[in-house]
């Protein structure tokens, strides 16, 4: 019997069903802090959607058959708490808007007591084997959900790093490669903290601004980096928070833009700071 939306095991805030399972947070995953670092919820909103894809009968070969395959395009995460290693993290997620050529994929995250430790909600758009953008089938929305309506893509048009900003320039390992050969979007998060570090304090001895409690990130993945590709992570202050911009060093092309708030600025609403947003 195929499953549908209504058959799944958790809940979301909003009252919608949705499909839920738990994590430990290991000791691999742990920062100095022995606290879960940022990427390891985009590692987990990851996880938890091709968990919950293939359970409902679209797992990687039914997309490798289909000829389909989903990218992430963008991503808003909000970080409320801190898991510490060895605790149990429940996770759970739900397709909450699909259009046209992309779906927005909800993820929330609880502590033991029950309280948020944070949510996320990320856009994938569908390519077909030309790496073109497709519609999404039908199937999806029968099967999934996801109908209500929705917001386009978020868009983070940075302007051009100021003169003051921090650069710094790496390569990209085998390492944070995933099975599409392109570098994980969580590592973009590790990339960008490393770099807000760095620009916060460059002799690393102070704690990093967006460890900051709560603390929000608005992503845009402009283009993937691929194994191998030079690359420069401008950061720099912009306003309460910060801005990142990836780019490639031999062509100019932008990977990767972000922007973080903390404090109050966290919980300002992404239309007030991002008027720039628009459909794919």
């Amino acid at each position: 019997m195929t499953m549908r939306a209504s058959d799944a095991t958790g809940t979301l805030d909003d009252g919608r069903p949705a499909w839920q399972t738990t994590y430990r947070v290991r000791f691999d995953e742990a920062g100095p802090d022995s606290r879960l670092r940022t990427s390891g919820f985009m590692r987990y909103a990851q996880d938890l959607g091709w968990l919950h894809s293939t359970d409902l009968g679209f797992g990687q070969e039914w997309y490798a058959e289909h000829g389909l395959t989903w990218l992430v395009r963008a991503a808003e995460l909000r970080i409320d708490a801190a898991p510490a290693m060895g605790t149990t993290v429940t996770a759970r997620t739900a397709i909450i808007g699909i259009r046209r050529v992309f779906a927005r994929r909800r993820g929330e995250f609880l502590l033991e007591d029950g309280t948020s430790a944070g949510w996320v909600h990320t856009d994938w758009v569908l390519i077909d084997r030309r790496g073109a953008l497709t519609r999404i089938p039908d199937i999806f929305s029968e099967v999934f959900g996801g109908t209500d309506p929705m917001g386009p893509i978020g868009r983070i048009p940075l302007p051009p790093a100021p003169a003051d900003a921090t650069h710094r320039r790496f390569a990209v390992r085998p390492h944070e490669l995933d099975p599409l050969n392109h570098a994980n979007n969580a590592v973009y998060l590790d990339w960008l903290e490393e770099s807000t570090l760095d620009a916060a304090d460059p002799e690393g001895q102070a704690e990093a601004p967006t460890l900051a409690l709560p603390r929000r990130y608005r992503m845009e993945f402009a283009m993937a980096a691929e194994a191998g590709d030079d690359l420069d992570a401008a950061t720099w202050r912009d306003g309460s928070g910060w801005s990142f911009r990836l780019t490639g060093v031999n062509d100019g092309i932008d990977r990767f833009r972000a922007l973080v708030a903390t404090g109050l600025a966290a919980d300002a609403e992404p239309a007030q700071a991002a008027e720039q947003e628009e459909s794919p």
